[in-house]
């Protein structure tokens, strides 16, 4: 498992490596700011989705052992969400506060993209062990399905941003889709489960 943690960190890594060695051989284009931009926004949506494929796929697959990699990959998905963001404060904006609330309040992309991080930062800060005993294992849950409205606001804001062609992040949003009617589905049959149970419990 070790080494395999070691492999998927390294992989995770390996969007930034391509991309800075791209700036390395200035292969960034005419505007490397909205290249950076893009790419960065990118794999941040990717690795929210492959966080939420985890437990779907290690239930379906019969894969116990991919749970041990979901923090990992989720922490990337708010690496690249906190290089995307940076990207947009410092190369974009310079750091231009005022320009930036009125992006935050007259362009609604930004609106979803800046509540996409907002929702990712408290569950990257409890992300270790110690704040699952603090916080104890329902509480801890219950707080990271913020992932599924970090995940929505992401897709909203790659949708609004597209103004052509919006072949990519509906196929994004299908995806999501597809993981939110699983966790549905499964939430249900949990339920129903549940409800025989007290309906046996009662009735002997």
């Amino acid at each position: 498992m070790r080494a395999l943690k070691v492999l998927v960190f390294l992989l995770c890594l390996t969007p930034l490596g391509l991309l800075v060695w791209k700036g390395y051989q200035q292969d960034l284009g005419a505007n490397p700011v909205d290249v950076i931009t893009r790419a960065t926004g990118k794999w941040t949506l990717v690795f929210l989705l492959i966080t939420l494929s985890v437990t779907p796929v290690r239930k379906l697959a019969a894969l116990p052992w991919l749970i041990r990699l979901r923090r990992m990959l989720g922490l990337f998905a708010f690496f690249y969400g906190t290089l995307h963001l940076t990207t947009y404060v410092w190369l974009d904006k310079f750091f231009n506060v005022q320009e930036m609330l009125h992006d935050i309040v007259k362009r609604r992309f930004i609106t979803a993209g800046m509540t996409a991080f907002a929702l990712m930062l408290p569950l990257a800060l409890t992300s270790t062990a110690g704040w699952i005993r603090r916080l104890g294992g329902k509480r801890w849950q219950m707080l990271h399905r913020l992932i599924y409205f970090s995940a929505t606001a992401a897709v909203i804001h790659f949708v609004w941003l597209v103004k052509a062609d919006k072949r990519r992040p509906f196929m994004y949003g299908v995806v999501l889709l597809l993981l939110l009617a699983y966790r549905f589905a499964a939430w249900s049959m949990t339920k129903a489960r549940t409800a025989r149970k007290q309906q046996l419990a009662i009735s002997s």
